[in-house]
């Protein structure tokens, strides 16, 4: 046992909701729905599952998820009025919370045919994530994170959004350390066992600059290029790492069937 081993315990089931919940809706997610109904579904689940949807009247937001589609960067607002479509490229972001600890994911989904370069993008945004993930051990430095999704991202030719970031998560939604998504290696601060944070690239076609709308909450790209996004939520042990919010189903990354 460490010191650390009741939180993971519990964030453990907090990510395991969280990804169960993306396990769900992943049959549901296909042409001719609204985003408001897989808000809806994403929430009953949560709540029958005993647990809570962490971004419903956080700080204001009006729905129990994110359901960013195409160019919108994160932060999208679930609409009845927006119905998926064939080609689009939707983004859909899970927090649960259980027993006061929060569990954070998110996954890609595609509709129907979606372009080779929305593929090509989904594919290397998935791929960035997880060899951050995979060099995460006490010792390491953040930059390492950071520069790891960056040079990946590049070399494929797409850019990584500057304005949103990884997160410190536990019994707080949203805690320090931020976790930058581009970097230098040996730069910022050191992983310690116990830390737990999110690792969440928002990879563009285009450039990175983003800007939101007047709703407050949604971020979309500048330049109208379609974005992409994983994220898992994670720990850092004595000798590595421990992902709490994989999928029970293998879901990783589309296509999921």
């Amino acid at each position: 046992m460490t010191e650390y081993s009741e939180k993971f315990e519990k964030m453990k089931i907090a990510g395991n909701l969280a990804a169960r919940t993306l396990d769900m809706l992943t049959e549901y997610i296909k042409e001719g729905i609204s985003t408001d109904y897989i808000d809806k579904l994403g929430y009953e689940f949560i709540r029958d599952n005993g647990g809570y949807s962490a971004p419903l009247y956080y700080r204001g937001f009006t729905k129990s998820l994110c359901s960013s589609l195409n160019h919108v960067v994160c932060h999208g607002i679930p609409s009845t009025e927006r119905i998926l479509r064939e080609g689009d490229a939707l983004n859909i972001d899970i927090t649960a919370i259980k027993e006061n600890y929060y569990g954070d994911t998110s996954r890609m989904f595609c509709i129907g045919k979606t372009p080779i370069k929305v593929n090509n993008l989904i594919k290397v945004t998935y791929e960035s994530m997880m060899r951050a993930i995979k060099i995460l051990k006490p010792g390491i430095k953040l930059g390492d994170i950071g520069f790891e999704i960056q040079s990946h991202v590049e070399k494929n030719g797409f850019s990584v959004v500057r304005d949103f970031c990884g997160h410190g998560i536990s019994n707080v939604f949203h805690e320090p350390p931020n976790i930058l998504h581009y970097g230098k290696r040996n730069t910022g601060i050191e992983l310690k066992p116990g830390m737990t944070f999110t690792i969440e690239p928002m990879i563009n076609t285009g450039k990175f600059h983003t800007k939101i709308l007047n709703d407050g909450w949604t971020a979309v790209t500048k330049d109208k290029s379609i974005s992409a996004q994983f994220e898992h939520t994670l720990g850092i042990t004595e000798n590595g790492y421990e992902i709490f919010t994989e999928s029970d189903k293998g879901y990783s990354k589309p296509p999921y069937f």
